[in-house]
């Protein structure tokens, strides 16, 4: 049992990222132990998925952010590797469109968010919208904002409130918030990237952008741990996951999600009353046709 306390930030707990390990001590003893681990929490979240699904009482949001290379698109493949397609959507928030700028920052995403019963995945998300922009701030003079403040401070602290209040509002209507950090060093990401490059079949995911954003990293982490500090609450916390072993990330993550489920106490909907003798009704007519 991985535990999972150490990687959530606490409410009103300052982050300072060089304090957060990217590496720790692998939390499986072999290569053959990660698959049974894994595989286990994976058996356990395809169960609890069912009953969230029959319940349709809440829905799940797991939000990953994390620099380019950190290993999003990985952990949602091999976690949720389980989860049955017609309750779970992933959706992955690229520059935004015109349209999408003709609204507020939240808008987009709020199209996406799970139903009752169903897991939503955001692979980034709405704090794209106080990261990337607070590392190049000057994309704010395209987004239309009327009466922008002048001090690029109050236009974080004012998504901030905005953020907190949003996620409040979908945790007091059933949908609960699970957000990871994927902690990676820079060094790691140097490494991942000349993996790609040398792979024929990973080359597709490599872009000039990739190597210009990478000369910004001390902002990034500057607007990580804002973003963080700021918007890490009891009820929808921040889980900074050590992310340059990518099987440890999976088993951390994994174990989190399948934690959260099991606290919902889901239960598979009781049949009594006029729908039992229905289904009593059609059992018997079931057991007399040939």
């Amino acid at each position: 049992m991985i535990d999972i306390k150490q990687f959530k930030v606490k409410s009103g707990k300052a982050v300072v990222l060089k304090d957060w390990p990217t590496r720790i001590p692998d939390v499986y003893a072999s290569k053959a132990d990660y698959t049974r681990m894994l595989a286990d929490h994976v058996t356990k979240l395809s169960e609890l998925q069912q009953r969230l699904y029959a319940s349709n009482a809440y829905s799940i949001l797991i939000i990953f952010q994390g620099m380019d290379a950190a290993g999003k698109d990985g952990v949602i493949k091999h976690v949720m590797s389980g989860i049955n397609p017609q309750g779970c959507m992933v959706h992955s928030f690229k520059q935004p469109s015109r349209e999408e700028l003709d609204h507020d920052f939240l808008w987009r995403t709020v199209a996406r968010l799970p139903e009752r019963g169903d897991i939503g995945i955001f692979n980034r998300s709405y704090y794209e919208e106080v990261l990337v922009t607070r590392v190049h701030p000057e994309i704010l003079a395209g987004q239309g904002i009327p009466d922008l403040p002048d001090k690029p401070a109050k236009i974080w602290k004012q998504r901030f409130d905005s953020i907190n209040d949003f996620e409040q509002h979908l945790h007091r209507n059933g949908t609960r918030i699970i957000k990871f950090y994927l902690h990676m060093s820079r060094e790691e990401q140097r490494q991942r990237f000349l993996h790609r490059i040398d792979d024929p079949q990973k080359n597709w995911k490599f872009n000039l952008d990739d190597i210009k954003e990478r000369a910004f990293w001390p902002k990034y982490m500057k607007a990580y741990e804002a973003c963080m500090s700021e918007t890490s609450s009891a009820e929808a916390p921040w889980h900074i996951v050590p992310a340059d072993d990518k099987e440890n990330a999976r088993l951390i993550i994994s174990q989190t999600v399948v934690r959260v489920l099991e606290k919902l106490d889901l239960h598979y909907p009781t049949t009594a009353g006029e729908k039992h003798a229905e289904l009593m009704e059609i059992k018997r007519q079931l057991q007399e046709q040939k």
